[in-house]
């Protein structure tokens, strides 16, 4: 190492040397302060100690009386005969008139408020010494404490939104690199390192997705063409059939990816409950048992998406469990849409795992009973896209509950 970079190094502003000086100021000004209290209070000296340590103090010690309140210690014996001392010429006997020894540690000038026998303050003095001391002390923690700790709370914000970034294919949360202690400079460039890989791994995810699946669908294309310019039988319907369900597995697999090639539907201010009110108009002219009760709620959606995950959830409640019912309610500063069925429900222990992607409650393989084990994670992934929340429970008289939570703001 070079000696400018250990200069460098030495005057870097690092965790400990904020803490040394918040400590040592901390220390100072509270015997700076506690002294000035006592002393006005008439507990302590005339002029400003060295602070060597906490005062001592005695809560036994007897009340002196008004003579031995007024009585100097006793000097040593070589001071008596030196030039101020009683017998010299300075002295009470000598030429200069009187003159008084100089103050010893601990003890007071000439005309200060007599220190107590037993060379400590008293009981109320030194118990306001202590408080002040811990006062100040306690202060100066607190704002260390919030101080030293503003950059974990700021690292803390951007990881907490660094995965909403991802999912609403936003720049990534990036934290300031340049202010706080090498530390705090160190820790910021390594989390806005990561987040930026995140960011690529995401992206580059979709872009694979998408090229394998612009891949697979020409030749497939071309095959169903052949097919059905062929003359007809049951194993071309078939196989024709088949061409079908495979363009639907791959619309499927890229409707997790929709939106993170920079496409995205911007979000508009909607009237839910009328958004939800077409789609179940829809299906009752078609004779499904849907109904819907609700109110007016405005919030910022992105509409496609949105119709897509109500229109999947009644669908499901339509097929696993008889009928729908749909509710579209506000509470507080979010907006709640409630799908019930009377279906079996979920067990507990998948209520969870049914969100998962190609999770199937159903143990056939058939698209036409279970599907292709998309369809939750992806209505899960447009709503969290959008801000909000999607849950799944068992209603307490029976079926399943859907809900979706939206924010209004």
């Amino acid at each position: 190492m070079t000696m400018g970079a250990r200069m460098k190094a030495l005057l870097a502003d690092t965790l400990f040397k904020r803490l040394f000086a918040l400590m040592w100021l901390a220390l100072v000004v509270s015997h700076a302060v506690a002294f000035l209290v006592v002393t006005r209070n008439g507990g302590g000296g005339g002029r400003l100690p060295t602070f060597p340590s906490l005062p001592p103090f005695s809560f036994s010690q007897p009340a002196a009386s008004p003579a031995s309140a007024t009585r100097m210690p006793p000097a040593p014996p070589d001071w008596r005969n030196g030039p101020n001392g009683p017998n010299g010429p300075g002295g009470m006997d000598g030429p200069h008139g009187p003159a008084g020894p100089p103050p010893f540690p601990g003890q007071r000038g000439f005309g200060a408020p007599p220190i107590p026998q037993g060379g400590g303050l008293p009981g109320s003095a030194a118990l306001l010494d202590y408080g002040i001391r811990l006062l100040i002390i306690g202060l100066a923690a607190w704002f260390g404490a919030r101080w030293l700790s503003a950059p974990m709370r700021r690292l803390q914000a951007a990881s907490r939104t660094l995965g909403q970034s991802l999912a609403r294919n936003e720049a990534p949360p990036q934290v300031d690199e340049r202010a706080g202690t090498v530390e705090v400079r160190e820790a910021a460039h390594v989390f806005n390192e990561m987040s930026r890989q995140l960011s690529d791994q995401v992206h580059s995810r979709a872009l694979l997705v998408a090229a394998i699946s612009h891949d697979l669908r020409t030749p497939l294309t071309r095959i169903r063409m052949r097919l059905e310019s062929s003359e007809t039988d049951p194993l071309t319907a078939r196989s024709i059939a088949d061409i079908h369900e495979m363009d639907d597995l791959i619309e499927s697999a890229l409707e997790v990816f929709r939106g993170t090639g920079g496409h995205e539907e911007a979000s508009q201010v909607t009237d839910v409950n009328a958004l939800v009110q077409a789609i179940v108009d829809d299906l009752a002219d078609l004779g499904q048992p849907v109904s819907v009760q609700g109110e007016p709620a405005p919030a910022p959606v992105q509409s496609a998406g949105l119709r897509r995950v109500v229109s999947n959830l009644i669908n499901n409640a339509l097929r696993y469990g008889q009928r729908a019912d749909i509710s579209v309610r506000v509470h507080g500063d979010a907006v709640h849409i409630v799908i019930d069925d009377q279906g079996p429900g979920i067990p507990e222990a998948q209520l969870d795992a049914v969100m998962q992607p190609f999770y199937r409650l159903e143990s056939s393989r058939s698209r036409l009973t279970g599907g292709s084990g998309l369809g939750l994670y992806i209505a899960r992934d447009l709503i969290a896209r959008q801000g909000g929340v999607l849950t799944l429970e068992n209603h307490a008289e029976g079926g399943l509950r859907a809900t979706i939570a939206l924010k209004r703001a």
